[in-house]
């Protein structure tokens, strides 16, 4: 039976309190405070119980708070045993008032105890909880303000380590509207435990407060929210966090830089690599020496990126390095770097280099390998790598088996792939009901035209209780399409879209290319509508795939429109757009006008214009007076990502006018100008 959960009136207080001492002194040995307090801190519960058992155990507790004879140690004792005991439910302000007792006694680690069970138990509203811990608290003002602070800033400990972080996140807040003062050792966890759950602006908007509020962040503060927005991608805000370190006094760590390499490394941003390789270089000029991590970040970043040779030159120094040493991990993200560049042989001699140096290989060494004979279409050797690495002891994981499912189904080996895939489901160590594998599976039995087969693994994935995801969808809808079913295939994108699943640039770019192919391109603009309305732009994919679509019906004026279209919503034309253009269009005899999007009116010294061409602004060939073509520094990235950009001068020998009149958009766009022909001539690739 629970009992009340309130504290009785102040009235009433004073008879409970009457009431208790003349039960206790009615025993038959006159029991005094001592008495008591023995009984309780030597745990003589059967004795004491007959004393309760007369009165109640929230009367008792009342007394025990009103007589100044019992410490906090006493109460406490007495709180636990009798809430076990009488299984009493003892009410918030109950709490409160034990917990204040502790602060006035500075029993910390009781209150820390007390909270964290009481966290852990109850689901009380944030607000009664911190009005009962003002309200209990019965000290003067100055000692009670101290209190207070101390059990609300374990309060919010406490609901951050007890996973409930909405509730902290409130109680930090309300903390604000008392005046409550709460430390970095209650913030801190905060900060993290939103960081984790990718709660950033939750986390920006405590990070202010503290600030707001004079807790001084430390190291850790900082690191969190550096980590935090470099996740998020927000890496200028995060750099932003790393001047407010300065600002503070708080000096950058090893893993500031870590971390904000990191997020650099990760971001798929132009120049990323140049701005971790500047902080690599900034955080040796301040005396912050590079760990294994920082190594492996970026020997890991340049591999993704496909600059080995980068690559090769850290890892030449982290292994001359007096203190450092590469490991396991390092030599996984080369070996992985120079499969996916089908540098195998080099692969497989950092692999023989790593059992020298006494490292074991793990299952993301083998996969990197696996994949790395996959791409050279060695299927048998990593078939062969595959059954040794099982031969050995070691599990191979989902990303080996559907590494080699994948390559099975590309080499159109089909029943092997699903031989593979019955032995996968027979692996304990692995999770057989992986919607991944269920899509290499799906992917290479539609190439085959398998429809029978396709039903009968979408039949075991609901069974089995797999999802489709959009991947799956996407394999079926570009099926369809390749086989002109495109009512069909709009069937599935409306099935997916009904299941909560959100449609990607790649569903409705399949769709439009399949109504284009078909000839039905209002159905590919109502298509690119729909797109749109669902909040997913048009992107250059998309649009290359139109205006290949309109020039196929002869309608290059609209494709031109189209283009004009494409360039004033800032998309950049790749190498796909200039082909098409150059085939469909210039080839056919038309000139595209783009309108100065491509072609604008810089003045020269008389007043002609300059014909500034520019498709890619920063790489760009220059006329220089009458000397030959003069490439700019950059010119090879500019080739790599498929366009050019171009800045044409008058030569002085000729009229700017002349010149002009021969550079035309169309010759810029797809070839540099042969000043001796005066025609285009098609640019070194």
């Amino acid at each position: 039976m629970l009992h009340s959960l309130r504290l009785a009136s102040p009235r009433a207080q004073v008879a409970i309190f009457r009431r208790t001492q003349t039960l206790v002194s009615a025993s038959e040995e006159q029991i005094g405070n001592s008495e008591l307090s023995e009984l309780i801190s030597k745990q003589h519960w059967r004795d004491l119980r007959s004393i309760v058992n007369r009165t109640s155990p929230e009367e008792f507790l009342q007394f025990l708070f009103e007589s100044e004879a019992f410490d906090a140690e006493t109460t406490l004792r007495y709180f636990r045993w009798s809430a076990k005991e009488f299984d009493v439910c003892y009410g918030v302000e109950f709490h409160c008032r034990l917990l204040n007792l502790l602060a006035m006694a500075k029993r910390y680690g009781e209150i820390r105890s007390l909270i964290d069970w009481f966290v852990k138990s109850r689901d009380e509203s944030v607000s009664l909880v911190l009005h009962s811990i003002v309200s209990t608290s019965s000290s003067s003002r100055l000692k009670k303000r101290v209190c207070c602070d101390v059990i609300v800033d374990m309060l919010v400990l406490g609901y951050v380590k007890n996973s409930k972080v909405d509730f902290a996140v409130e109680a930090f807040e309300r903390a604000g509207d008392y005046r409550f003062r709460l430390s970095r050792f209650s913030c801190n966890p905060l900060l993290n435990a939103l960081v984790k759950q990718s709660r950033i602006e939750n986390a920006e908007a405590v990070y202010k407060e503290m600030i707001r509020r004079r807790v001084s962040p430390d190291l850790i503060t900082f690191n969190i929210m550096i980590n935090g927005l470099c996740k998020a991608g927000r890496l200028q805000k995060a750099g932003d966090v790393m001047e407010d370190m300065k600002a503070w006094g708080v000096l950058p760590s090893v893993v500031t830089y870590n971390t904000l390499i990191d997020g650099y490394c990760k971001s798929g941003k132009a120049g990323k690599l140049y701005k971790a390789d500047a902080l690599l270089k900034e955080m040796i000029s301040k005396n912050v020496h590079p760990n294994e991590v920082t190594f492996n970040i970026m020997i890991d970043g340049y591999c993704k990126d496909r600059d080995i040779l980068s690559a090769k030159r850290l890892f030449k120094e982290i292994k001359d390095h007096p203190d450092l040493a590469p490991n396991v991990i390092t030599y996984n993200s080369l070996i992985n770097g120079l499969c996916q560049q089908g540098k195998l042989d080099e692969a497989l001699s950092l692999r023989d280099e790593m059992l020298c140096m006494n490292l074991i290989p793990n299952v993301a060494t083998n996969n990197a390998l696996i994949n790395g004979f996959c791409k050279k279409g060695m299927v048998k050797e990593a078939r062969q790598l595959f059954d040794f690495i099982i031969e050995q002891g070691l599990s191979p994981n989902v990303i080996s088996y559907n590494t080699l499912i994948d390559a099975y189904n590309k080499g159109g080996k089909m029943e092997e792939a699903l031989k593979l895939h019955g032995l996968m489901m027979l692996d304990k160590n692995v999770c057989p009901d992986n919607v991944s594998t269920y899509n290499c599976l799906i992917s290479g039995l539609c190439a085959e035209g398998n429809k029978k087969r396709v039903s009968e693994i979408l039949d075991q994935m609901a069974e089995k209780g797999v999802r489709a995801d959009d991947v799956t969808y996407n394999i079926l809808i570009s099926a369809l399409c390749r086989k002109g079913e495109s009512k069909k295939a709009m069937k599935l994108l409306d099935e997916m879209i009904d299941v909560g699943l959100k449609p990607r640039h790649l569903t409705y770019n399949i769709l439009i290319d399949a109504f284009c192919g078909e000839g039905k391109l209002d159905a590919a603009f109502n298509m690119k509508m729909r797109m749109e309305k669902a909040g997913r732009r048009a992107n250059i994919v998309t649009y290359n795939v139109l205006i290949k679509g309109l020039c196929k019906k002869g309608k290059l004026e609209e494709a031109n429109g189209l283009l004009n279209e494409m360039l004033e919503k800032g998309l950049i034309p790749n190498q796909i757009t200039y082909e098409i253009i150059r085939e469909k269009m210039v080839e056919q005899g038309f000139v595209p006008d783009i309108d100065g999007h491509l072609y604008s009116g810089l003045t020269g010294p008389s007043g002609h214009s300059l014909g500034v061409i520019a498709a890619l602004p920063c790489y760009y060939i220059e006329f220089e007076q009458d000397q030959h073509i003069k490439l700019g520094n950059d010119f090879d990235l500019a080739s790599q990502h498929g366009g050019y950009c171009y800045r044409a001068r008058g030569a002085a020998s000729q009229p700017e006018s002349d010149f002009i009149s021969l550079v035309t958009t169309t010759y810029v766009l797809f070839g540099s100008f042969d000043k001796q022909q005066a025609r285009p001539a098609p640019i070194m690739r």
